[in-house]
């Protein structure tokens, strides 16, 4: 197996069975209502895409929502953090440059926007050089300069760490300087990962080091609640409302992630439609409704052409009223979701039960730990 490199929360890998994972029951209609922090959380997903990392990109698809879900239960002094995602492939033939590194997203917080790049990457042989793609993620992108945020990478794998010409201490003594953590994950034994340097990334950076067993296949305890949960993810897309140029195609990439989420599990849909409740799922840059609760005065300033055509025509008065209705109409199906999503979690916890299920770590189980361990460390707390 390949090494591969990603960035928080995604969960367990490929062969033996392991059950879905759920976080502590929570307060979810609060977020809804909470206001947003100027604290961030970034997180950066850097994936190997050489030839054996099908099976693992495939659990990572299943696994990203419960990145969002578990990073947007994190408060600071009660407040929301924003979260940002970028996303990394490095180890694929096709890269076009001598180090396999390709940046295919910057930091972003168009959750729809990364799931649409986690579902498009495909794998082809080719050379992984961790140390290269950590260097390329730190100077690349905009990490914040601020010593309070939360700034995260994951490394997953099971080949040496020091491969490639860029040396991995001095890329992960850059990453501690930058103060983001560097947490390596080895799919193997865990001494073999000691020895293979992984553990000494992790030293190098402050992060930490874990061993997963990675042929673990996720199994999902289907719920009374999926089918009404995911119909009323549909339900709320029909209360976005496009504003400007990119708004018609947004809307449509909504829709084909949801589709995305559906065709892996209804319980990978079903966290999906709890990830599109919560503040983390912004889509004020094409939505009028995200827009006018974060600026009312947005429906003066707007194109009428990029309008629905039922809108087009109407006064700026008009249209006010109908985006009230129409936000009124989305807070009852958040919070029909809301609540329903606590019912299919309380009947998972049930059925762990009495199953008897004691889960050893997996990649899921290690990144939610050590990501709440950090985050409380910098004065993070988890909502309840």
């Amino acid at each position: 197996m390949k090494s591969f490199l990603l960035c928080t929360l995604i969960g367990s890998a490929l062969c033996t069975p392991i059950i879905d994972q759920m976080e502590p029951l929570g307060q979810i209609k609060s977020s809804i209502t909470q206001g947003k922090s100027d604290r961030k959380i970034q997180l950066v997903i850097l994936f190997d895409t050489s030839s054996s990392m099908d099976g693992l990109l495939n659990q990572a698809k299943s696994r990203l929502w419960e990145i969002v879900n578990e990073s947007g239960a994190l408060r600071y002094q009660g407040e929301i953090p924003s979260l940002e995602i970028a996303i990394y492939d490095y180890g694929n033939s096709g890269i076009q440059n001598s180090l396999f590194v390709r940046k295919q997203l910057e930091f972003t917080s168009d959750l729809d926007l990364v799931s649409q790049k986690l579902f498009a990457l495909k794998t082809n042989g080719g050379n992984e050089y961790c140390g290269a793609v950590i260097s390329d993620a730190l100077n690349k992108l905009e990490w914040s300069s601020d010593g309070r945020d939360l700034k995260m990478i994951y490394i997953a794998g099971n080949e040496p760490f020091n491969q490639g010409p860029v040396n991995y201490q001095e890329v992960c003594a850059l990453a501690k300087a930058k103060e983001v953590l560097v947490n390596t994950i080895y799919c193997g034994d865990h001494m073999q990962g000691v020895r293979e340097l992984w553990k000494d990334g992790a030293i190098e950076s402050n992060g930490e080091y874990f061993n997963i067993d990675a042929n673990r296949n996720v199994v999902f305890i289907p719920t009374p609640y999926d089918d009404q949960i995911n119909e009323l993810s549909l339900k709320i897309n029909r209360t976005y409302i496009q504003y400007n140029s990119i708004g018609s195609d947004r809307m449509q990439l909504q829709k084909s992630q949801d589709v995305n989420a559906e065709r892996l599990d209804a319980s990978v849909a079903a966290r999906r439609a709890k990830a599109k409740i919560s503040r983390s799922y912004n889509n004020s840059q094409w939505d009028l409704i995200d827009a006018y609760v974060a600026d009312s005065t947005v429906i003066n300033e707007i194109d009428h052409k990029y309008l629905p055509e039922a809108l087009q025509e109407k006064s700026d008065k008009e249209i006010h009223r109908y985006v009230k209705i129409k936000l009124q109409e989305r807070k009852d199906i958040q919070n029909n979701i809301a609540d329903l999503t606590l019912k299919r979690e309380a009947f998972i916890l049930k059925r762990k039960k009495e199953m008897n299920s004691n889960e050893e770590d997996d990649l899921g189980t290690a990144i939610n730990k050590s990501i709440l361990k950090k985050a409380i460390g910098l004065g993070f707390d988890r909502s309840e």
